[in-house]
């Protein structure tokens, strides 16, 4: 609606010039939504190839006509119709369970006051996965480090479909999606790759090809994230309450643009999560913490899985009960931006996007699952360290998650994580709750924290190790000659850039699986 409307009249464009773009939007969707008060239409993100959730979940359908029509909604192959009557301009009705499967439906709706009606053509049931968060998910295909290859894939996968929710914002909570970037589609070279971060999100798109390769049924993938975007842009009032964080203006660096920027909370949950709310659906996955690094990091532990908790209930409640309370979500912990760098903020929002626990899921953060990308600095990429073209990687280990998480397979999707440290003689022992492959190395990724009064806050009490000898499920650190009634705690990886590509110390027995960055108390013998 934003661009249907935006060239209609000079004054509007005056109009536009005068105001804010969140006012102009605001006052722009308005002014839409009275026009096409009497327009009989299916909601915005409903269209020709899109696909709709499988069984046993129930697909909502929606859209807009004339108050008291009465809508019929029919879908090819069934004899059962679906009718409901439009209310304050909105019809809305649940279908039946409709079984995975690549055959193509027709869904068909009939208004009778109007005497008209809409057919959208090939549309799929399956599952369907939103992805969103800041710079690092909007990165396209197109800028992978292989992407000839990649978009030349797209043809092979036709029941992979893909939809892409335009920027907006918007400082109230909207009904519909103010515009569309890119309408439910097959995926093809052009949308796939296109300009720089606007089409279509490399890690979304691989996360759904890798699952479809796994499932074989069809799957949807619908994209919503901005560059450069706190966790509190995509945050309800109630969320951010919750955590102490009142409606504010956030001054964020954008690594984009190389400067500070304005955000204001709630405008992309107001304006790109809320009009989505209806749609049933499988799950989320998210990548996005590098703008929180430097804005309310010591409330990230509290913001992000608060985020994910108020997402979960509000889908719920959108979707009539469809969509699960505890949908499974999954996420990105952060990778690398500066090298020799511990003031960056990255390894604070690492550890904050765990719920401080160091690993998911976890009892903060149930039916979530987290890949891990420390391991995949780099530093050649030609839009910034921060942002590495190995999307590969990161999409394969979120699919690992969600196979394990979402769908019960039986598949390792978390790396080796201590369950406990023990001091023995004048080295630590630290064992892992699963078996590893590690190397003996002096280049000093483990640190203890040597205090008389058994704090660690400060750096200055931190001195890095060795690991002296490992085992398979077990590593042994030097303790540096701290004292013994000193020794506190152990921490691994923790700073921005521990690593080369894939050459941290220690992984899973089967060398896909690093062990993220975690801090542990030491006990005593």
């Amino acid at each position: 609606m934003l661009r249907r409307y935006s060239t209609l009249h000079p004054k509007i464009q005056k109009l536009k010039e005068m105001l804010t773009t969140v006012t102009f939007s605001l006052l722009l969707n308005a002014f839409a939504s009275v026009l096409s008060a009497e327009v009989f239409r299916f909601s915005s993100y409903y269209g020709n190839h899109m696909v709709l959730q499988r069984a046993p979940a129930k697909a909502v359908v929606w859209g807009f006509g004339k108050n008291g029509a009465k809508v019929v909604l029919s879908l090819s192959g069934f004899q059962e119709e679906f009718s409901t009557t439009v209310i304050n301009g909105i019809w809305r009705t649940t279908l039946k369970p409709v079984e995975a499967s690549g055959r193509p439906y027709n869904l068909t709706a009939s208004q009778n006051i109007t005497n008209s009606s809409i057919t959208l053509t090939d549309v799929l049931f399956g599952d369907i996965w939103l992805c969103s968060g800041q710079s690092n998910m909007a990165f396209t295909v197109g800028q992978v480090n292989n992407a000839t290859e990649e978009l030349a894939l797209a043809s092979e996968f036709p029941n992979v479909r893909i939809f892409q929710a335009a920027l907006v914002q918007s400082g109230e909570e909207l009904i519909d999606l103010a515009g569309v970037e890119v309408p439910w589609s097959l995926p093809t070279p052009e949308l796939l790759g296109g300009k720089k971060f606007s089409h279509f999100s490399a890690v979304c798109w691989l996360f759904g090809r890798y699952l479809y390769k796994t499932l074989n049924y069809p799957i949807g993938l619908v994209h919503s994230s901005w560059g450069g975007t706190p966790v509190e842009a995509w945050s309800s009032p109630r969320a951010l309450h919750k955590c102490g964080l009142e409606n504010s203006v956030l001054h964020v660096q954008s690594y984009l643009e190389g400067a500070f920027v304005k955000w204001n909370s709630t405008v992309l949950w107001n304006a790109m999560i809320h009009p989505l709310l209806n749609m049933t659906i499988t799950g989320a996955i998210w990548y996005q913490g590098e703008a929180n690094a430097n804005c309310n990091r010591d409330k990230y532990n509290c913001s992000f899985p608060v985020m994910i908790d108020d997402w979960r209930m509000a889908f719920h409640e959108g979707s009539g009960g469809q969509t699960p309370l505890d949908f499974p979500f999954g996420f990105v912990q952060l990778s690398t931006y500066r090298k020799n760098d511990s003031k960056d903020g990255f390894r604070e929002i690492r550890w904050h996007q765990t719920a401080d626990y160091g690993y998911a899921p976890n009892e903060r953060m149930k039916n979530t699952f987290m890949a891990v990308a420390i391991d995949v600095p780099d530093d050649k990429s030609p839009y910034g360290s921060i942002h590495p073209e190995d999307k590969q990687d990161v999409a394969y280990r979120l699919v690992l998650g969600a196979r394990a998480v979402a769908y019960g397979q039986n598949v390792s999707f978390q790396g080796p994580f201590p369950t406990h440290a023990v001091l023995e003689q004048n080295l630590t022992h630290i064992l892992f709750h699963q078996g590893i492959v590690s190397a003996t190395t002096n280049d000093r990724f483990f640190e203890i924290c040597c205090s008389e009064d058994k704090t660690c806050e400060s750096d200055n009490k931190w001195f890095s190790v060795d690991i002296v000898k490992h085992g398979s499920d077990d590593v042994y650190v030097s303790t540096n000659r701290c004292p013994y009634a000193y020794i506190t705690a152990v921490r691994y990886l923790w700073t921005d850039w521990p690593c080369k590509f894939k050459a941290c110390p220690i992984y899973s027995s089967d060398r896909l699986l690093p062990a993220p960055p975690f801090i542990l108390a030491i006990g005593k013998q």
